[in-house]
Protein backbone atom coordinates (compact mmCIF):
# COMPACT_ATOMS: atom_id res chain seq x y z
CA UNK A 1 0.00 0.00 0.00
CA UNK A 2 1.58 3.52 -1.20
CA UNK A 3 1.18 6.73 0.56
CA UNK A 4 -1.19 7.84 -2.36
CA UNK A 5 -3.20 5.01 -1.58
CA UNK A 6 -3.40 5.23 2.04
CA UNK A 7 -4.57 8.65 1.58
CA UNK A 8 -7.01 7.73 -0.98
CA UNK A 9 -8.64 5.16 1.39
CA UNK A 10 -8.85 7.96 4.07
CA UNK A 11 -10.60 10.38 1.79
CA UNK A 12 -13.09 7.72 0.18
CA UNK A 13 -12.90 4.28 1.42
CA UNK A 14 -15.73 3.04 -0.25
CA UNK A 15 -14.58 4.08 -4.04
CA UNK A 16 -10.76 2.64 -2.73
CA UNK A 17 -12.64 -0.43 -2.11
CA UNK A 18 -14.81 -0.75 -5.11
CA UNK A 19 -12.06 -0.07 -7.71
CA UNK A 20 -9.98 -3.08 -6.46
CA UNK A 21 -12.87 -5.60 -5.75
CA UNK A 22 -16.20 -6.72 -8.06
CA UNK A 23 -18.89 -8.56 -5.94
CA UNK A 24 -20.82 -10.83 -8.20
CA UNK A 25 -24.70 -10.27 -8.80
CA UNK A 26 -25.44 -13.40 -6.42
CA UNK A 27 -23.55 -12.04 -3.68
CA UNK A 28 -24.69 -8.46 -3.57
CA UNK A 29 -27.84 -9.86 -3.40
CA UNK A 30 -26.57 -12.05 -0.47
CA UNK A 31 -25.88 -9.08 1.23
CA UNK A 32 -28.78 -6.86 0.53
CA UNK A 33 -30.67 -10.08 1.78
CA UNK A 34 -28.84 -10.11 4.68
CA UNK A 35 -29.08 -6.67 6.00
CA UNK A 36 -32.89 -7.51 5.74
CA UNK A 37 -33.35 -10.39 7.81
CA UNK A 38 -31.05 -8.65 9.94
CA UNK A 39 -33.66 -5.92 10.28
CA UNK A 40 -36.45 -8.39 10.84
CA UNK A 41 -34.42 -9.88 13.63
CA UNK A 42 -33.78 -7.16 15.70
CA UNK A 43 -37.70 -6.36 15.60
CA UNK A 44 -38.19 -9.88 16.83
CA UNK A 45 -35.19 -9.91 19.33
CA UNK A 46 -36.65 -5.69 20.69
CA UNK A 47 -40.18 -7.95 21.23
CA UNK A 48 -38.46 -10.27 23.23
CA UNK A 49 -37.05 -7.29 25.56
CA UNK A 50 -40.69 -6.23 25.91
CA UNK A 51 -42.22 -9.64 26.70
CA UNK A 52 -39.35 -10.76 29.41
CA UNK A 53 -40.18 -7.49 31.10
CA UNK A 54 -36.46 -6.22 30.28
CA UNK A 55 -36.92 -2.96 28.68
CA UNK A 56 -35.12 -1.08 31.31
CA UNK A 57 -32.41 -3.97 32.13
CA UNK A 58 -30.22 -0.89 31.45
CA UNK A 59 -31.82 1.67 33.05
CA UNK A 60 -30.80 4.24 31.23
CA UNK A 61 -28.75 4.95 27.78
CA UNK A 62 -26.10 5.32 26.30
CA UNK A 63 -24.61 3.42 28.83
CA UNK A 64 -26.03 0.73 30.45
CA UNK A 65 -25.82 2.37 33.67
CA UNK A 66 -24.26 5.44 34.80
CA UNK A 67 -21.21 4.12 35.89
CA UNK A 68 -20.79 1.32 33.32
CA UNK A 69 -21.34 0.68 29.51
CA UNK A 70 -22.77 -3.12 29.84
CA UNK A 71 -24.44 -4.68 31.83
CA UNK A 72 -23.23 -5.85 34.96
CA UNK A 73 -23.58 -9.16 37.19
CA UNK A 74 -25.97 -7.36 39.50
CA UNK A 75 -28.53 -6.22 36.26
CA UNK A 76 -28.86 -10.23 36.52
CA UNK A 77 -31.14 -11.78 33.14
CA UNK A 78 -33.07 -8.55 32.52
CA UNK A 79 -29.89 -6.43 32.40
CA UNK A 80 -28.45 -9.93 29.82
CA UNK A 81 -31.29 -9.31 27.70
CA UNK A 82 -31.72 -5.84 26.71
CA UNK A 83 -27.48 -4.84 26.92
CA UNK A 84 -27.77 -8.10 24.24
CA UNK A 85 -30.71 -6.41 22.05
CA UNK A 86 -28.20 -2.94 21.94
CA UNK A 87 -25.22 -5.26 20.78
CA UNK A 88 -27.56 -6.24 17.74
CA UNK A 89 -28.01 -2.94 16.62
CA UNK A 90 -24.22 -2.87 15.81
CA UNK A 91 -24.39 -6.51 13.87
CA UNK A 92 -27.59 -4.85 11.95
CA UNK A 93 -25.46 -1.69 11.33
CA UNK A 94 -22.43 -4.13 9.81
CA UNK A 95 -25.08 -5.98 7.87
CA UNK A 96 -26.21 -2.47 6.49
CA UNK A 97 -22.68 -1.72 5.86
CA UNK A 98 -21.75 -4.62 3.87
CA UNK A 99 -24.39 -4.47 1.70
CA UNK A 100 -23.48 -0.56 0.82
CA UNK A 101 -19.95 -1.74 0.63
CA UNK A 102 -21.38 -4.61 -1.93
CA UNK A 103 -23.39 -2.35 -4.10
CA UNK A 104 -21.31 0.30 -3.95
CA UNK A 105 -18.50 -2.05 -5.44
CA UNK A 106 -20.73 -3.71 -7.95
CA UNK A 107 -20.19 -3.04 -11.75
CA UNK A 108 -21.42 -0.87 -13.50
CA UNK A 109 -22.06 1.20 -9.73
CA UNK A 110 -25.78 1.31 -9.83
CA UNK A 111 -26.81 5.02 -7.50
CA UNK A 112 -30.17 4.16 -6.92
CA UNK A 113 -28.84 1.04 -4.72
CA UNK A 114 -26.48 2.80 -3.19
CA UNK A 115 -28.80 5.45 -1.47
CA UNK A 116 -31.53 2.62 -0.44
CA UNK A 117 -28.41 1.33 1.35
CA UNK A 118 -27.48 4.57 2.78
CA UNK A 119 -31.14 5.46 3.83
CA UNK A 120 -30.77 2.25 5.66
CA UNK A 121 -28.06 3.52 7.71
CA UNK A 122 -29.49 6.50 8.62
CA UNK A 123 -32.79 4.97 9.79
CA UNK A 124 -30.72 2.32 11.86
CA UNK A 125 -29.09 5.52 13.79
CA UNK A 126 -31.98 7.11 14.10
CA UNK A 127 -34.11 4.23 15.61
CA UNK A 128 -31.16 3.31 18.13
CA UNK A 129 -31.65 6.92 19.35
CA UNK A 130 -35.30 6.54 19.54
CA UNK A 131 -34.44 3.75 20.97
CA UNK A 132 -32.35 5.80 23.82
CA UNK A 133 -35.07 7.63 24.16
CA UNK A 134 -37.57 5.10 25.42
CA UNK A 135 -35.33 3.87 28.03
CA UNK A 136 -34.61 7.69 29.07
CA UNK A 137 -38.54 8.09 29.25
CA UNK A 138 -39.30 4.65 30.98
CA UNK A 139 -40.91 2.53 28.04
CA UNK A 140 -43.20 5.99 27.56
CA UNK A 141 -45.52 3.46 24.75
CA UNK A 142 -45.69 6.28 22.64
CA UNK A 143 -42.47 6.28 22.07
CA UNK A 144 -42.16 2.73 21.88
CA UNK A 145 -44.85 2.38 19.20
CA UNK A 146 -42.79 5.12 17.09
CA UNK A 147 -39.64 3.00 17.76
CA UNK A 148 -41.24 -0.10 16.13
CA UNK A 149 -43.13 2.04 12.90
CA UNK A 150 -39.74 3.39 12.49
CA UNK A 151 -38.57 -0.04 12.26
CA UNK A 152 -41.94 -0.97 10.20
CA UNK A 153 -40.20 2.08 7.27
CA UNK A 154 -36.73 0.34 7.86
CA UNK A 155 -37.81 -3.28 6.97
CA UNK A 156 -39.80 -1.51 3.23
CA UNK A 157 -36.69 -0.24 2.53
CA UNK A 158 -34.97 -2.86 3.01
CA UNK A 159 -37.31 -4.98 1.16
CA UNK A 160 -37.60 -2.51 -1.94
CA UNK A 161 -33.46 -2.46 -2.00
CA UNK A 162 -33.55 -6.16 -1.97
CA UNK A 163 -36.16 -6.29 -4.66
CA UNK A 164 -34.33 -3.89 -6.97
CA UNK A 165 -31.04 -5.67 -6.69
CA UNK A 166 -33.15 -8.32 -9.10
CA UNK A 167 -34.31 -5.42 -11.31
CA UNK A 168 -32.41 -3.14 -13.54
CA UNK A 169 -32.11 0.72 -13.79
CA UNK A 170 -34.57 1.21 -16.69
CA UNK A 171 -37.78 2.92 -16.48
CA UNK A 172 -40.09 0.92 -14.43
CA UNK A 173 -43.17 -0.60 -16.83
CA UNK A 174 -46.47 -1.28 -15.21
CA UNK A 175 -47.46 -5.18 -15.74
CA UNK A 176 -51.39 -4.22 -14.53
CA UNK A 177 -54.03 -1.82 -15.22
CA UNK A 178 -54.20 1.53 -13.59
CA UNK A 179 -57.63 0.01 -11.72
CA UNK A 180 -55.24 -2.93 -10.51
CA UNK A 181 -52.77 -0.70 -8.76
CA UNK A 182 -54.80 1.47 -6.68
CA UNK A 183 -56.70 -1.83 -5.45
CA UNK A 184 -53.39 -2.45 -4.59
CA UNK A 185 -52.28 1.22 -3.00
CA UNK A 186 -55.71 1.00 -0.84
CA UNK A 187 -53.68 -3.09 0.61
CA UNK A 188 -50.80 -0.72 1.36
CA UNK A 189 -52.23 1.83 3.04
CA UNK A 190 -54.86 -0.45 5.31
CA UNK A 191 -51.84 -2.53 5.88
CA UNK A 192 -50.10 0.27 7.32
CA UNK A 193 -53.16 1.20 9.50
CA UNK A 194 -53.23 -2.29 10.62
CA UNK A 195 -49.67 -2.00 12.12
CA UNK A 196 -50.28 1.10 13.62
CA UNK A 197 -53.10 0.05 15.67
CA UNK A 198 -51.29 -2.88 16.31
CA UNK A 199 -48.89 -0.61 18.22
CA UNK A 200 -51.86 0.50 20.07
CA UNK A 201 -52.86 -2.71 20.85
CA UNK A 202 -49.55 -3.46 22.29
CA UNK A 203 -49.32 0.20 24.35
CA UNK A 204 -52.39 -0.46 25.83
CA UNK A 205 -52.08 -4.01 26.38
CA UNK A 206 -51.04 -6.27 29.63
CA UNK A 207 -46.88 -6.33 28.01
CA UNK A 208 -45.49 -3.37 29.37
CA UNK A 209 -42.21 -4.34 28.78
CA UNK A 210 -40.59 -3.68 32.23
CA UNK A 211 -41.80 -5.67 35.98
CA UNK A 212 -42.60 -2.21 37.50
CA UNK A 213 -45.10 -0.26 36.76
CA UNK A 214 -45.13 1.47 33.32
CA UNK A 215 -47.86 3.23 32.08
CA UNK A 216 -49.89 2.04 29.36
CA UNK A 217 -51.64 4.57 26.41
CA UNK A 218 -54.75 6.41 27.83
CA UNK A 219 -56.96 9.51 26.52
CA UNK A 220 -56.48 11.71 29.00
CA UNK A 221 -56.79 10.71 32.24
CA UNK A 222 -59.14 7.51 30.88
CA UNK A 223 -57.33 4.13 29.76
CA UNK A 224 -57.57 2.73 26.08
CA UNK A 225 -60.50 0.32 25.78
CA UNK A 226 -58.06 -2.52 25.40
CA UNK A 227 -60.84 -4.99 24.09
CA UNK A 228 -62.33 -2.51 21.58
CA UNK A 229 -58.76 -1.15 20.60
CA UNK A 230 -58.20 -4.83 19.79
CA UNK A 231 -61.17 -5.86 18.04
CA UNK A 232 -60.49 -2.65 15.57
CA UNK A 233 -57.18 -4.48 15.10
CA UNK A 234 -59.06 -7.41 14.15
CA UNK A 235 -61.51 -6.01 11.81
CA UNK A 236 -58.63 -3.92 9.90
CA UNK A 237 -56.92 -7.53 9.53
CA UNK A 238 -60.05 -9.16 8.23
CA UNK A 239 -60.26 -5.99 5.65
CA UNK A 240 -56.04 -6.74 4.32
CA UNK A 241 -57.23 -10.29 4.15
CA UNK A 242 -60.33 -9.37 1.71
CA UNK A 243 -58.45 -6.83 0.01
CA UNK A 244 -55.50 -9.59 -0.76
CA UNK A 245 -58.32 -11.82 -1.91
CA UNK A 246 -60.07 -9.67 -4.19
CA UNK A 247 -56.59 -8.82 -5.71
CA UNK A 248 -55.92 -12.28 -6.12
CA UNK A 249 -59.24 -12.91 -7.97
CA UNK A 250 -58.94 -9.69 -10.00
CA UNK A 251 -55.27 -10.56 -10.99
CA UNK A 252 -56.55 -14.08 -12.70
CA UNK A 253 -59.15 -12.38 -13.93
CA UNK A 254 -56.77 -9.63 -16.15
CA UNK A 255 -54.72 -12.79 -16.48
CA UNK A 256 -51.96 -10.57 -15.15
CA UNK A 257 -48.24 -11.95 -15.32
CA UNK A 258 -47.49 -14.58 -12.74
CA UNK A 259 -45.09 -12.87 -10.88
CA UNK A 260 -47.88 -9.95 -9.26
CA UNK A 261 -49.98 -13.21 -8.65
CA UNK A 262 -47.18 -15.38 -7.38
CA UNK A 263 -46.78 -12.26 -4.38
CA UNK A 264 -50.42 -11.83 -3.83
CA UNK A 265 -51.16 -15.55 -3.41
CA UNK A 266 -47.97 -15.34 -1.10
CA UNK A 267 -49.25 -12.43 0.97
CA UNK A 268 -53.12 -14.56 1.40
CA UNK A 269 -50.85 -17.01 3.39
CA UNK A 270 -48.83 -15.28 4.83
CA UNK A 271 -51.94 -13.24 6.10
CA UNK A 272 -53.59 -16.86 6.83
CA UNK A 273 -51.08 -17.77 9.47
CA UNK A 274 -50.69 -14.35 11.40
CA UNK A 275 -54.46 -14.62 11.48
CA UNK A 276 -54.20 -18.20 13.05
CA UNK A 277 -51.45 -16.52 15.46
CA UNK A 278 -53.49 -13.73 16.97
CA UNK A 279 -56.86 -15.46 17.46
CA UNK A 280 -55.12 -18.26 19.36
CA UNK A 281 -53.05 -15.55 21.75
CA UNK A 282 -56.19 -13.93 22.03
CA UNK A 283 -58.57 -16.46 23.87
CA UNK A 284 -55.00 -17.90 25.42
CA UNK A 285 -54.31 -14.51 27.52
CA UNK A 286 -51.53 -13.75 25.07
CA UNK A 287 -48.54 -15.91 26.06
CA UNK A 288 -45.10 -14.48 25.46
CA UNK A 289 -44.08 -17.30 22.99
CA UNK A 290 -47.33 -16.76 20.55
CA UNK A 291 -46.68 -12.46 20.86
CA UNK A 292 -42.91 -13.08 20.00
CA UNK A 293 -44.26 -14.97 16.81
CA UNK A 294 -46.95 -12.46 16.16
CA UNK A 295 -44.42 -9.31 15.73
CA UNK A 296 -42.53 -11.48 13.34
CA UNK A 297 -45.50 -12.49 11.46
CA UNK A 298 -46.25 -8.49 11.05
CA UNK A 299 -43.09 -8.13 9.64
CA UNK A 300 -43.19 -10.72 7.09
CA UNK A 301 -47.07 -9.35 6.22
CA UNK A 302 -45.53 -6.10 5.70
CA UNK A 303 -42.57 -7.66 3.35
CA UNK A 304 -45.10 -9.16 1.53
CA UNK A 305 -47.28 -6.26 0.96
CA UNK A 306 -44.38 -4.40 -0.46
CA UNK A 307 -43.52 -6.99 -2.45
CA UNK A 308 -47.02 -7.39 -3.46
CA UNK A 309 -46.34 -3.41 -5.19
CA UNK A 310 -42.82 -3.74 -6.55
CA UNK A 311 -44.01 -6.83 -8.44
CA UNK A 312 -46.60 -4.65 -10.13
CA UNK A 313 -43.72 -3.38 -12.53
CA UNK A 314 -40.79 -4.18 -14.30
CA UNK A 315 -37.52 -2.80 -14.60
CA UNK A 316 -35.49 -4.32 -17.45
CA UNK A 317 -31.88 -4.43 -17.46
CA UNK A 318 -30.20 -1.58 -19.60
CA UNK A 319 -27.69 -2.75 -21.71
CA UNK A 320 -25.40 0.08 -23.92
CA UNK A 321 -26.81 0.30 -27.57
CA UNK A 322 -29.23 -2.51 -27.12
CA UNK A 323 -33.21 -1.78 -26.46
CA UNK A 324 -34.21 -2.30 -22.90
CA UNK A 325 -35.35 -5.85 -22.55
CA UNK A 326 -37.70 -7.34 -19.57
CA UNK A 327 -35.86 -9.80 -17.98
CA UNK A 328 -37.98 -13.07 -17.83
CA UNK A 329 -37.07 -13.97 -14.79
CA UNK A 330 -38.16 -10.79 -12.82
CA UNK A 331 -42.33 -11.96 -13.33
CA UNK A 332 -41.47 -14.92 -11.44
CA UNK A 333 -39.30 -13.68 -8.40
Amino acid sequence: MTRAGLAQAARNPLAFIAERWTPTDRTVRRAVLTSLVMTVVIVVTGGAVRLTGSGLGCPTWPKCTDESLTATHEMGFHGVVEFGNRLLTYVLCAAVGWAIIAVRSQKPWRRSLTRYGWTQFWLVMGNAVLGGIVVLVGLNPYTVAAHFLLSTALIAVATTMWQRTREGDAEPRPLVGKAVAQLVWVLVGVSVLLIAVGTVVTGAGPHAGDSSDVPRMNVGAVGLDWEGVTKLHAVLAWVVVTLTFALWFVLKAVDAPPGPLARTRDLFLILLAQGVIGYVQYFTDLPEVLVAAHMLGSCLVWIGVVRVLLSLRERPVLSPGVPAQADPALSTV
